[in-house]
């Protein structure tokens, strides 16, 4: 479906029909189109803080507080310091926390050069080896800090260690999609990285495998992190010069974005996945698919200059405010704290840290397109 036959986030329904911003009684909101970019609240990082101690970032929370007895994880951290090292490079005052993070996913490598995931609150490692997804979240989590640390001895490490660990396998998608993603990271900060370009080429290709095998969407089912795949595509078509990749990964994009729109807003795919047949809406939606899809846009947008992509990560962010199924708000701007679900008729006031570090996350990308040149760095 070409991007402007999806309905709705410029304004315009496929019918043609002009949609306006609605609250959650329905009224609409006085001078707020769904074409106005402005007004969303900047990332704040007081609850990340909240959640985090000496060894790393608490995994939950009950409500507004850490359980420290649930532990850490890789997954989390390795989330963190990505989202951290991007607010650093803007500025902001987060070196401590990115070495916190950096720290924790250095330690959690194995001998073999894969990486734990399960830790306890004493700071035990739980496991032998973490899921396929850590591992791929850490290779992201290397190359973000080798790009954007906040410090150079951060860059380096984040280098060294992507450059000793062994070499990734998955047959997972968002595994490799991930570590597309670090690759790509890496290779922004050093062209000729023979490590990281290796990488990018296999963990791509089994992206590019799965999206031939099976149209419109590599598999039967949306489950999480749907637009990571579609993402990593566009970055990896990008660095390879692939103009053949880049349509692909908008292809898959453009469906993604059909079927996870309703009317003026986004309607995510909820946390027991979807797929054709089933109704819409689901529950519960998780801010994870918000950051995923913003970020994913919004490369689309950098790499296409096609600026109805830039709305459409905009829109990402505001299903976070009350653009969404029901109007609730997710992201609470005095504390930082996004809550970690929207169900049917409330919202999950826990604030863990997935969910906070995807709002985190949505921000970014949301103060991004306020101020970004398209025509600048496309990675």
């Amino acid at each position: 479906m070409p991007l402007d036959e999806v309905s709705s986030l410029t304004g315009e329904t496929v019918t043609g029909k002009k949609m306006t911003g609605k609250t959650m009684t329905g009224k609409t909101v006085p001078g707020r189109s769904t074409n106005d970019i402005s007004g969303l609240p900047s990332p704040n990082f007081a609850h990340l803080r909240t959640m985090t101690d000496r060894l790393g970032l608490w995994e939950h929370s009950q409500l507004a507080s850490p359980r420290p007895e649930h532990g850490f994880c890789t997954d989390d951290n390795a989330r963190a310091l990505v989202v951290v090292c991007r607010e650093a490079e803007a500025g902001s005052n987060l070196a401590d926390l990115a070495e916190t993070y950096l720290g924790f996913v250095l330690e959690s490598r194995v001998s073999r050069g894969s990486f734990h995931n399960r830790r306890s609150t004493e700071g035990a490692w739980a496991d032998e080896v973490g899921s396929d997804d850590s591992q791929g979240r850490a290779w992201w989590a290397l190359g973000a800090v080798a790009r954007y640390g906040p410090e150079p001895w951060m860059r380096q490490a984040g280098a060294g260690a992507f450059e000793e660990s062994s070499h990734f396998s998955s047959p997972h998608l968002r595994s490799n999609a991930f570590a597309v993603l670090g690759a790509v990271d890496l290779l922004a900060s050093d062209p000729s990285h023979t490590k990281a370009l290796g990488l990018l080429n296999k963990a791509t290709e089994v992206l590019l495998d799965a999206a031939r095998s099976r149209i419109p969407w590599p598999e039967t089912r949306l489950t999480y992190d749907n637009a990571r795949i579609p993402e990593a595509l566009l970055a990896a078509g990008s660095v390879l010069e692939d103009r053949r990749m880049i349509d692909l990964g908008t292809r898959l994009l453009e469906w993604l974005l059909w079927v996870e729109t309703d009317g003026d807003h986004f309607s995510f795919t909820p946390v027991g996945g979807w797929q054709t047949g089933e109704p819409r809406p689901g529950f519960d939606q998780q801010p994870l698919e918000a950051a995923a899809m913003a970020e994913a846009c919004y490369r689309a947008w950098r790499i296409t200059g096609n600026s109805a992509w830039r709305l459409r990560a905009y829109r990402a962010a505001d299903w976070l405010m009350g653009r969404n199924d029901t109007g609730a708000i997710l992201y609470d701007p005095a504390t930082g704290a996004t809550c970690d679900g929207l169900k049917e008729d409330s919202v999950n006031r826990n604030q863990g840290a997935e969910s906070t570090l995807a709002g985190l996350a949505t921000l970014q990308i949301a103060a991004a397109c306020m101020k970004a040149d398209p025509t600048a760095a496309t990675n």
